[in-house]
């Protein structure tokens, strides 16, 4: 019997292993630089205005600005005052700020509870458009008057009305209307300009406005009975999105989605009781994929966390998208009042505006780590506007003084 010649066993075919997921650090640095890059633009025009266009010497553009915005200065703007009455009148302006701001939010989620959706988009497109007239156009005849540009009254107003007009647009057609850069460049625009008249308040109310506003923030998310986390919630139960000034950054992009050919995107998680009962209060930013199908490599991985989530079944979880392309959203708020207290220390010196600067940034980021840990919706101003204060306070009563005795010793030595 011939005897057939046998070769070497063909290999074991090994299972297709799965492409690696992206680690941390992969998107951990564009999630951040997509917040922080918008933010610091924000602060920086502000400064530079605020160096520019301050003037310690003549405060009737201040005055002028402090009877509309500052309800009660017993000081009347005078130096002379006590630092009672200045603290007096501060904390004053500040609660009645608080108060109406307040008020107006409670009034946002009646009518959103109300299905008036429509009317408050149509809202936030004319408040834009008044601010980019109003406080857009004083803005920029102070420029012109600041470096003697020639230009005549008709010509200004077209360019205005016209500015203000695209800028309304874009703020109320949105995302998948215009392009999102647009939008996104007329909040910052919108930021620098009402953050610039607010640094234009006294001083002692400034600080008081910042700091009640950081209080403000926190109980509104974090209080059960919180303006803002009714908002969220009631956005949640609705699948919707909030009406709402909201700058949105560009989602970090899949780098497996091709490979599955999934629609990824990160969802606003609301985590529900396991025997049916009513839902938790925490809020989880999840990323998953809109196809059931899809391989366990073309799974997003969540921004600063460093274990992937498990996927869990439809019946345990509720949530909408953050934006349909899941990209991250910073209120408008935070960025005026970044940027008041980065212009308040231009005001005295730039070392200040350094200090203050980092102090953002680092509250910033411990705050998007604290999201990440708890897993639950977090205000973005205590953290930051504390860190801020307490920065501008050592370096202008403590790091100012000695810089100025080295100065000192070395011109003496």
């Amino acid at each position: 019997m011939a005897s057939a010649a046998v070769g070497p066993p063909p290999p074991e075919q090994s299972p297709e292993q799965p492409a690696p997921l992206p680690s941390v650090i992969d998107t951990l640095g564009e999630e951040i630089v997509r917040i922080i890059s918008p933010v610091s633009i924000c602060m920086l025009l502000v400064v530079l205005l605020t160096a520019v266009l301050s003037d310690p010497s003549d405060s009737s553009s201040s005055s002028s600005f402090s009877s509309v915005l500052s309800f009660s200065d017993p000081s009347g703007g005078s130096s002379a005052a006590s630092w009672t009455e200045k603290l007096g009148g501060a904390l004053i302006d500040s609660l009645i700020f608080v108060v109406v701001i307040t008020v107006v939010t409670f009034l946002l989620v009646l009518l959103f509870y109300l299905r008036w959706t429509a009317f408050l988009r149509y809202y936030m497109g004319f408040s834009s458009f008044l601010v980019l007239v109003f406080m857009g156009g004083e803005l920029s005849a102070l420029l012109l008057r600041r470096f003697d540009l020639p230009l005549d009254c008709a010509t200004f107003a077209l360019l205005l009305f016209n500015f203000a007009a695209v800028g309304a647009v874009a703020v109320l057609a949105g995302r998948g209307v215009v392009p999102i850069l647009l939008t996104q460049g007329y909040l910052v625009v919108i930021g620098v300009l009402v953050a610039f008249w607010f640094t234009m308040l006294p001083e002692w109310t400034t600080w008081a406005l910042l700091i009640a506003m950081a209080l403000y923030d926190l109980a509104a998310v974090l209080l059960p009975v919180g303006p803002l986390r009714l908002l969220v919630e009631l956005a949640i139960s609705r699948d919707e999105e909030i009406p709402a000034l909201v700058y949105e950054a560009r989602p970090v992009v899949d780098h497996h989605q091709d490979d599955a050919g999934g629609d990824g995107r990160r969802l606003w998680r609301h985590r529900r009781d396991p025997e049916g009962g009513d839902p938790d209060s925490s809020l989880l930013l999840s990323p998953e994929t809109m196809d059931d199908t899809e391989s366990p490599g073309s799974t997003l991985r969540t921004p600063l966390i460093a274990s992937p989530l498990q996927r869990m079944g439809s019946e345990d979880l509720d949530g909408i998208g953050l934006g349909s392309s899941g990209a991250i959203k910073l209120g408008l708020g935070d960025f005026i009042f970044y940027s008041v207290l980065v212009g308040r220390a231009a005001m005295y010196d730039f070392t200040t505006v350094y200090a203050c600067y980092l102090a953002i940034i680092a509250g910033l980021g411990a705050t998007l780590l604290l999201l990440a840990f708890f897993r639950r919706a977090l205000p973005a101003l205590p953290i930051s506007i504390a860190l801020g204060v307490v920065f501008y306070l050592l370096t202008r009563f403590l790091l100012e003084e000695f810089l100025v005795q080295c100065s000192v010793n070395l011109v003496m030595f």
